[in-house]
């Protein structure tokens, strides 16, 4: 694998396994269809362990963030976990006055949408 710079402000982890043309496409889609949601500042797509997939924000943030929001999701379904065996993590959610951070799990990736709850437009 390789990472491929698209832009300052967008960049894709490829793949040469056969079925990633597919795979990406449908992934670009998904983050074109989020992005055009009021307030959406930025999108990661990455490994539960913070590697980053693909993302709208640079890398040095992209790199951050994956780092910090792994750590957030594993201590939450920790968390979750300790409350109820038989539960688990489906949806994090953390606003501020400024930022609202959603972070939807899977089996191994996290899908994190970082948006201005207060945006106008």
């Amino acid at each position: 694998r390789h990472r491929r710079f698209k832009s300052k402000r967008q960049y894709t982890m490829t793949s040469t396994h056969s079925g990633a043309p597919a795979a990406i496409s449908e992934i670009e889609e998904t983050m074109a269809r989020i992005r055009s949601h009021k307030g959406v500042e930025g999108i990661l797509i990455m490994t539960r362990e913070g590697s980053i997939i693909q993302s709208s924000l640079t890398e040095e943030q992209s790199v951050t963030h994956g780092a910090l929001i792994s750590q957030l999701s594993l201590k939450a379904t920790n968390f979750v976990e300790t409350l109820d065996p038989n539960d688990e993590l489906t949806f994090l959610r953390i606003r501020s006055k400024k930022k609202e951070i959603m972070i939807s799990p899977d089996k191994d990736y996290l899908l994190v949408v970082i948006q201005n709850p207060n945006a106008t437009e």
